[in-house]
């Protein structure tokens, strides 16, 4: 018995029309998901944040999503009204950003913070709600959940407002989440330990999850699968175990200029890029 996906990208493109000429940030892209880690890597610029946004129907103007197939769960993302989009736009479906910082709101506690994404998908008295933030800011490894709950996001450390972030967003036990370079601005420790989270919160909801990350060490640990995204294209997807036999020579050079702790290589290698890739 074979398992519907959860998500079926196909030929998807995200272009932004601007008074110098229209740009195609994300040219062609095609992918399914199921109840799995998928991550997506490549450079800045390469299209995996506005791939991750165009799924959400968070691409801002003057930008234009288009697909031959763009579905969740059996629901045409393209053609949903706004009202369902909403729905499931932190509902079902949630969205970690990269920093914290500029993902929470500074005047209001990280509690009341939660509170509000649970109750704007659910008919939940306040009590309810305040346990279920409650409950969830302990299911992230918060210690004291009750004292982090009242606090401010300036007055937590960059570790504590990413975990607050992953509260927020899966309160609503979504069946999809999209994680953008959630490890980004925090050190080598801080950031396992939110890998540690993410992984058992997946396995334990049986979610699916969109890993997007410039850290080819850490998605091939993580993931189940990856896509090698470059200039807007999928040039490369396979099992994140077998990373180290990739065959585009993108993915090999990325996977060669990695630094390593066992050979001190100076100059550290640069990646000569072949204009065909962009293609």
């Amino acid at each position: 018995m074979t398992t519907k996906p959860l998500l079926e990208v196909e030929d998807l493109r995200v272009r932004f029309h601007l008074r110098t000429g229209t740009v195609e940030a994300v040219r062609g892209v095609s992918f399914t998901l199921g109840r799995e880690r998928l991550g997506i890597v490549g450079e800045s610029g390469s299209g995996k944040s506005q791939t991750g946004r165009a799924i959400l129907g968070l691409t801002p103007p003057p930008g234009e999503v288009i697909a031959k197939k763009l579905t969740f769960d059996g629901i045409d993302l393209l053609t949903a009204s706004k009202r369902t989009l909403r729905t499931l736009r932190g509902g079902r479906i949630s969205m970690v950003m990269q920093d914290p910082k500029y993902s929470l709101n500074p005047v209001m506690t990280i509690g009341e913070q939660i509170i509000e994404a649970y109750q704007a998908h659910t008919r939940s008295g306040r009590a309810e709600a305040r346990d279920k933030a409650l409950a969830m800011l302990e299911a992230v490894k918060m210690r004291d959940p009750a004292r982090v709950f009242s606090l401010y996001p300036h007055e937590v450390s960059g570790g504590m407002g990413q975990r607050a972030m992953i509260a927020m967003m899966l309160v609503t036990d979504p069946d999809l989440l999209i994680a953008d370079e959630p490890t980004s601005a925090l050190d080598v420790t801080v950031s396992m330990e939110i890998l540690r989270i993410l992984d058992e919160l997946v396995a334990e909801r049986g979610m699916g999850l969109i890993f997007i990350s410039h850290d080819l060490k850490l998605v091939s640990s993580f993931c189940d699968r990856v896509l090698v995204m470059y200039a807007g294209r999928v040039v490369e997807e396979l099992e994140a175990k077998n990373l180290r036999e990739a065959k585009h020579p993108y993915t090999q050079g990325l996977m060669r200029c990695l630094p390593t702790l066992a050979n001190d290589v100076r100059p550290l290698p640069t990646l000569s890029r072949d204009p065909a890739w962009a293609q």
